[in-house]
């Protein structure tokens, strides 16, 4: 778990970095659970955009909440259609909380 201030850090780093990812009409699915865990990895923090056209069940929370459940990450923020989500890298961190 993350405190506020490493969250307040994480969203200034965050604000300079354009989305990476983009989920479309077809929803959160087994390839983009793998391409979240895979950027996330060489990243920590990574941004993802939901297109106002995906699947119209799935609200941006509750999509940041469900790829950070799967692949084990930590909700940054989420405003409107994008969200930030961070996982610290075992191996060579990069951004120092």
């Amino acid at each position: 778990m993350i405190t506020s201030k490493q969250r307040a850090h994480l969203r200034s780093i965050a604000n300079t970095i354009e989305p990476i990812m983009i989920i479309g009409k077809d929803g959160i699915d087994d390839n983009v659970i793998k391409q979240a865990e895979d950027a996330i990895n060489a990243r920590e923090i990574i941004k993802i955009s939901i297109l106002k056209n995906s699947d119209a069940s799935i609200s941006p929370r509750s999509a940041c909440n469900l790829i950070c459940e799967k692949i084990g990450a930590e909700p940054v923020q989420v405003i409107g259609n994008k969200f930030i989500i961070y996982k610290r890298s075992e191996e060579n961190p990069k951004i120092i909380l």
